[in-house]
């Protein structure tokens, strides 16, 4: 099997190190990854089947011979990189929203628009983590209805904030245990205890960059550069596993059955819908596994052509990790058969 030469920047975050326990869990063609990172972090060692990896700065020769460059990391850092990356050879996914607009960049998820790949780019934009779930169900759905309007709620883990915002859950959890949780760094609102409607900056238009996100992504992934998406992005206090509330129109109704037969015949879907015996997606359910787990599937009541439903997937996984690791994979078998 041809070996494929990887590089991690920003393999000490927890998109980094998820990334790097994805390649060992799927068997990458990889022997021995390239860990990157700020100087602040090279001094760590990070553990890949069964050896200690050091953790390499980040400088000029970084990604001499590397095939792929997998990037977990803040979008300055992807900016100045990615270039440099490219120029050596190899090929960039990119974890951050650098690039995801750049309509010469094509920005993947493998299941929905994994043809994009067929034409070997240089670098491929990692979605958005609460997108990502979101758009697979409704990807399995356009065999049957077109979709005319999308209106979503997501419910996101803190660890998509990163490993600080993490550290200030878990503190304000046991303080609050005996008194109100303390607000984060610049009097912001706590996480613990607390749903927050804020996450990353507000736009002119009132909604959050988060929120205009979903709304761009969804269309561009999806190829529906008109359809209308307006969302609500929700900070939860839980650790892992980003939830979505979906309310989808179409041209056409769809039966609550006819949808779950369509997720289940679709890769990287689950379907958990089984409110009887309380069997629906929830972040813990979702937490640690590789499917985005959909369920609550019902008619719109307000919209005779609308369909209800419910998404949870792991936001480090699938949201981020798992899905750039199939990009390489998907980039590795089009090479191989060129």
């Amino acid at each position: 099997m041809m070996r494929v030469r990887v590089a991690i920047l920003g393999a000490t975050g927890l998109v980094g190190r998820a990334m790097l326990a994805v390649l060992e869990q799927r068997g990458f063609p990889v022997e021995r990854p390239r860990l990157l990172a700020s100087e602040r972090s090279a001094s760590r060692t990070l553990r890949f089947r069964g050896a200690e990896l050091a953790v390499e700065p980040v400088a000029a020769d970084a990604f001499r011979d590397i095939d792929v460059a997998l990037f977990a990391s803040a979008n300055p850092v992807s900016l100045e990189w990615a270039p440099r990356a490219r120029a050596a050879g190899a090929k960039v996914i990119d974890n951050s929203s650098a690039f995801r607009y750049d309509p010469a960049v094509p920005l993947v998820v493998p299941e929905v628009n994994g043809d994009l790949l067929q034409a070997q780019p240089g670098l491929i934009a990692n979605p958005n983590c609460s997108t990502i779930a979101i758009v697979l169900p409704l990807a399995a759905l356009a065999p049957a209805a077109r979709l005319e309007r999308l209106v979503v709620a997501t419910y996101q883990a803190v660890s998509g904030a990163g490993s600080d915002a993490l550290d200030d859950l878990e503190r304000g959890i046991r303080e609050g245990l005996d008194g109100p949780p303390p607000p984060r760094a610049g009097g912001l609102a706590p996480f613990a205890w607390n749903v927050v409607p804020h996450i990353d900056r507000f736009e002119d238009n009132g909604y959050t960059r988060e929120e205009m996100k979903i709304v761009w992504e969804s269309r561009k992934i999806l190829g529906l550069d008109r359809l209308p998406v307006t969302a609500t992005a929700v900070r939860v206090p839980v650790r892992v596993g980003h939830g979505a509330a979906v309310m989808a129109s179409f041209d056409r109704p769809i039966e609550p059955e006819r949808a779950r037969e369509l997720w289940r015949a679709f890769p990287g879907l689950e379907v958990v819908d089984d409110p009887g015996t309380n069997a629906y997606p929830t972040p813990l359910r979702a937490a640690g596994n590789d499917p985005v787990l959909v369920g609550r599937a019902r008619r719109d009541l307000s919209d005779p052509n609308g369909l209800v439903f419910f998404v949870a997937s792991d936001n480090l996984r699938k949201g981020a990790a798992l899905n750039a690791v199939q990009i390489a994979e998907r980039l590795c078998a089009v090479d191989a058969a060129a």
